[in-house]
């Protein structure tokens, strides 16, 4: 699979990351970071009460030996300390255990930290679609609501860096909406057509963007040809930035749940990516996410 390169870069990193687990006593996350250490993608720190650790992994036949566990007495104790060691360097990039993402976030972004920065915290995901040519960048389904202008340009700036970080160094942008013209009624229309000229005369570097684009030729030359709409980023965008959280949240469960693609994501925007991954994710897709945010670590 294409996005198992994602796997691979991780492996090859010439300084192995350490990823901090706040609230580590959880099934389902300690599953994935078994993986990820056993497949040589980072190093693990678990915070939370020792013995409740200990417990799920002796009854999930889940081995902690190669990793640390710092014994805290509440989540609030593990949040904290997760973050205080990411923000020392003592580990690399924060993990969500059995917490919401909230009460990781809230913290995180504490200024007394220093993770915090002026852009936008955006979900980034990566999609393997059997029927498109490439890999494809996503944003936003699960951070920012309704998008302004100014956080789509934010929102640009972290895919782009999701794809250098997979080696494509000018990755082709269409910000997509319900049609691909301008229409006063319609603000996402209006958005893409300034951010466009905006990345024309250099506002926005280390990409090609266009827009407004329908979804149909922003990933489809014959769309876009039937159209008449000559563009480089016309059926070949390597991101694509939604309009608004539901459109993209839509996207993002259709392409799992419906067509079966294969899916990372990472938490960009302050000076770590964070690793959030849902109970509903596989156990591929959370092993993926880990590697992602290393990558980006």
């Amino acid at each position: 699979m294409r996005i198992n390169k994602i796997l691979d870069l991780a492996r090859n990193l010439e300084v192995k990351r350490t990823v901090g687990v706040a609230a580590a006593e959880d099934e389902v996350v300690l599953k994935a970071v078994e993986k990820a250490v056993n497949e040589g993608i980072c190093n693990v720190v678990l915070y939370g009460n020792e013995n409740k650790i200990k417990n799920i992994a002796n009854e999930n036949n889940i081995d902690l030996s190669k990793m640390e566990i710092v014994h805290c007495v509440s989540d609030k104790e593990s949040v904290i300390k997760t973050i205080e060691d990411v923000s020392s360097g003592k580990t690399d990039l924060p993990m969500k255990g059995h917490i919401t993402t909230g009460e990781l976030l809230s913290v995180y972004l504490k200024e007394e930290y220093g993770l915090r920065t002026k852009s936008t915290i955006n979900l980034v995901s990566v999609f393997d679609i059997e029927k498109y040519h490439k890999l494809l960048i996503v944003t936003d389904a699960g951070m920012v609501i309704a998008p302004t202008l100014e956080q789509k340009v934010d929102s640009i700036n972290n895919a782009v860096k999701v794809a250098n970080a997979l080696e494509i160094e000018i990755p082709k942008v269409a910000i997509v909406g319900a049609l691909e013209k301008v229409n006063q009624k319609m603000p996402a229309t209006i958005d893409a057509a300034i951010i466009s000229q905006m990345n024309r005369r250099g506002q926005i570097k280390g990409c090609i963007v266009d827009g407004p684009f329908a979804m149909d030729n922003a990933i489809s030359k014959e769309a876009a040809e039937q159209k008449g709409i000559v563009s480089e980023v016309a059926g070949d965008a390597d991101i694509v930035i939604m309009p608004d959280i539901e459109a993209g949240n839509i996207f993002y469960k259709s392409m799992v749940f419906l067509s079966g693609a294969k899916v990372s994501s990472t938490i960009l925007g302050g000076k770590k990516p964070v690793v959030l991954t849902s109970r509903a994710d596989s156990d591929e897709t959370k092993l993926l996410s880990i590697a992602l945010s290393v990558l980006l670590a």
